[in-house]
Formats: structure tokens, sequence, C-alpha cells
């Protein structure tokens, strides 16, 4: 009897990790990577110039709200981007893809500057607000914590001669830390904090104006974007650099 299920499995294997092939990543990468940061920066000129410069001052806050067009997608986006080393630490300590350990390697650093940039807009944001630049409240202190884990990350990698070492410290180091992220988008509701709740909710209406969410789409998408074609790039240098080092070492 003719086996007629052998195919399929084979071809959804090949669609899962046909990127693994760093010369097939390369060539995808290079074809999405002048439209992705070409489409961050229209977003960005966008969203940056109608936030700062067209949409309301807010009732309460006045003209200091719009650090939020910086301070949201750099929240939202330090966050997203801590998951994403955490996804490549799983793809590595399990399946043992090549390329999840370069791409968590330039993720971090990239990583850790949009933590900080967070992490200085919010006390920008904060001292008009509280009147104080810092204090020891729960959102930011474990946004503070998710930045250490960057640092550490990063640390650990460039830690043991061995670099195979410093891959697997930091892959379990990112699937530790991820407990943080729940910490820090439900510490609002868990505790009683300055740090104001959470704007968007999926069973509440937002609390801000249309006038107000358009510009923040548009900078968070850029910002986005903007992130998504600065690890591109690094990764395609990280791997053209890993194959000319090769191709050294083997002349």
């Amino acid at each position: 009897m003719t086996n007629t299920s052998s195919s399929p499995p084979s071809q959804s294997h090949f669609n899962i990790h046909r990127f693994a092939n760093p010369g097939t990543f390369l060539r995808f990468a290079s074809k999405i990577q002048s439209w992705v940061t070409v489409s961050a920066i229209i977003f960005l000129v966008i969203g940056v110039i109608w936030g700062l410069c067209f949409s309301p001052a807010d009732w309460q806050q006045g003209d200091s709200v719009r650090i939020m067009y910086i301070h949201v997608p750099m929240a939202i986006l330090a966050s997203g981007g801590y998951f994403a080393l955490a996804a490549c630490a799983l793809c590595s300590l399990i399946w043992k893809h090549p390329l999840a350990d370069l791409a968590a390697g330039e993720i971090g650093p990239i990583g850790a500057v949009i933590t900080a940039l967070c992490l200085i807009t919010g006390s920008l944001w904060g001292k008009p607000m509280w009147g104080t630049w810092w204090v020891w409240d729960a959102r930011l202190t474990s946004v503070l914590v998710l930045f250490f884990l960057y640092l550490g990350h990063i640390t650990l990698l460039h830690a043991f001669d061995n670099q195979q070492k410093g891959y697997k410290a930091a892959a379990i180091l990112a699937l530790v830390g991820v407990f943080d992220l729940p910490i820090i988008k439900f510490s609002v509701n868990w505790w009683h904090t300055l740090h104001q709740p959470s704007t968007f909710s999926i069973t509440h209406a937002p609390t801000m104006s249309l006038s107000m969410i358009w510009p923040l789409i548009f900078c968070f998408t850029g910002f986005a974007l903007g992130f998504i074609a600065l690890v591109c790039m690094q990764l395609r240098a990280a791997i053209l650099e890993r194959q000319v080092r090769h191709f050294l070492l083997n002349e």
C-alpha cells in the first residue's frame, strides 16, 4: 500500500525551518530591509510631527502629555523586545535554531537602549506630574529590573571564552527574566501606584480622545518598524561577519 501521508509533513517542516539557513534569511532580509526602513521613517515623521505639534494638550497635564508619543512606544517595545529575546532563547535551547543566538545577541543592546529611553522619558514626564524624577513605584521598578535583565543578557554573552557557553547562559537568563513582563503589565492593577492605569484595555473604551490616539498609533508603528529594521540590519551584519570569520579560519 502506498503511503501518501509522508509528503505534507516534510513540506511543513521545510516551511517552518527554511529561515534557519543563513543564506535564505539574508536573501529574505535584503528584500524587506529597505521597505521596512522607509516605512518606519514615514510613520515616525508623520506621528512625531502630528503628536508634538498638532495633537491637543491634555486638560490636566497640559503640553507635558506630548512626552507620551515617545514614552508609550518605548515602554511597549521594551517589553516586546524582551519577549522576542525570550523566544529566541527558547528556539536556541529547545530547537537549536542556528540563528536564534545571533538574533538574541542583536536584540539585547537595542532593547536595552529602548528600555533606557523608556525610563528617561518616564522621568521627564514624572517630574511635572509627580514633582520628582523618580519614585520606587511598582511599574518603574519592574521596568528598571527589565533594563538590568537586558544588561545581564549582554554581559553573559561575552562572559565566557567558549561562545556557546555564553549563548546558553544568556538564553537561560532570558527565559527566567520573562516573568518580569506580567509584573510590568499588571503592576498598576495589582498595587496602588503613582503610575496611571493602562490607557487601552480589551474590556473598556480608551481613556483618551481619537485626536491623541491616532498620532500615538503612528508613532508606535514607526518605532516598531524601526526596531525591526535595526535588528534585521544588525543580524545581517552578524551573519556576514560569521561567514567571513569562518572563511578566514578555513582558508
